[in-house]
């Protein structure tokens, strides 16, 4: 494993091209969104009708790394699939749930606990530091993207296929090995400078997972090519965001997918709104560089359970506790 400097990523897994003429990036829209509910969660959605809407579980702290490149006809990111019907989605950004480990301290160059807290509208210190921490150690478990490096002018560089690093990352994902002590071990310190955030996304009140989900966008760092994790990767790949939202109303990448909880199925039955809406936020960036120097505003969003034309659906609302919106400041 050696160093380089840091760059943009330019090349790694195929990127998913739909057979179909590239539509113009959707306008900004500025009313609510509704979104579809899956058919698989229709009973619990009737469920929690029927008991009042009442009683929500507790959504436990989860974070995903949107990486970006500029491709022909727009950006492109990584998308994976994860089984089970994840609060993530089927299909999602890398990520997942972060873990009591993540609390712990490790070495980091990059902005204080203290300005992600704020950054993210939390109450305390050290759910801001598992988000940040969490989402690096998702990303180097389920893509083999490692955001860290012995200073802030270099990251670590993997092998082209990612396997001289896949024993490590199974043991980090199976618990075996702990992530603050290997990059202890290795001299690293997480690059927290790199990751920008953009948004937290609240699962659904209906639903018995909930996820708060912190989303960071980042550059994915040269010398690193994704490979998924042997143990559990099935599917993950680049994707052209403006051909893949052209098709959002299709099977096409629930088809080449070929999973069965993917197969004949939407793309919008395939993602949560929250990585929908950051997916519509990247169509409308003309460069790489453009987006991830964007002063946005960080705010919490929830979608919640309404009735429209007869119909159940999902509209993203404010959580009541969310705090003052704020600009970015990293």
């Amino acid at each position: 494993m050696s160093t380089s400097k840091t760059g943009l990523y330019t090349g790694a897994l195929n990127t998913v091209r739909p057979k179909r003429p590239v539509s113009p990036a959707e306008p900004s829209a500025t009313c609510e969104r509704f979104f579809k509910i899956p058919e698989e969660f229709a009973p619990a959605v009737k469920a929690w009708i029927e008991e009042g809407a009442e009683g929500a579980c507790q959504a436990k702290t989860a974070s995903s790394i949107v990486y970006v490149r500029d491709g022909r006809g727009g950006l492109e990111t990584i998308l994976t699939y994860r089984p089970g019907f994840s609060p993530m989605g089927t299909v999602a950004f890398p990520g997942g749930l972060c873990t009591p480990e993540d609390s712990e301290q490790v070495p980091w160059i990059g902005p204080s606990n203290e300005v992600w807290r704020d950054v993210f509208h939390h109450d305390n210190l050290e759910t801001a530091h598992t988000a940040v921490v969490g989402a690096i150690r998702e990303s180097f478990e389920e893509i083999g993207i490692l955001l860290a490096g012995p200073d802030e002018l270099s990251t670590v560089e993997i092998s082209s296929d990612g396997c001289d690093q896949m024993a490590v990352r199974e043991a980090v994902a199976n618990g075996d090995k702990n992530f603050g002590d290997y990059l202890v071990k290795r001299g690293l310190k997480l690059r927290t400078d790199l990751l920008r955030p953009i948004v937290r996304w609240h699962s659904p009140d209906f639903r018995h997972k909930r996820y708060d989900t912190h989303y960071f966008a980042c550059a994915a760092p040269v010398g690193q090519n994704p490979k998924l994790l042997t143990s559990k990767g099935i599917w993950g790949d680049w994707v052209n965001v403006r051909e893949l939202l052209a098709q959002k109303e299709t099977s096409y990448l629930g088809d080449l997918i070929d999973q069965e909880e993917t197969r004949g199925r939407t793309f919008e039955e395939l993602i949560t709104p929250g990585s929908l809406c950051v997916l519509e936020d990247l169509a409308r960036a003309s460069t790489s560089v453009a987006y991830l120097a964007q002063k946005r505003a960080v705010s919490v969003k929830k979608a919640d359970v309404v009735m429209k034309d007869g119909e159940f659906m999902l509209r993203f609302t404010a959580p009541t506790k969310a705090g003052a919106r704020e600009k970015c400041r990293l």
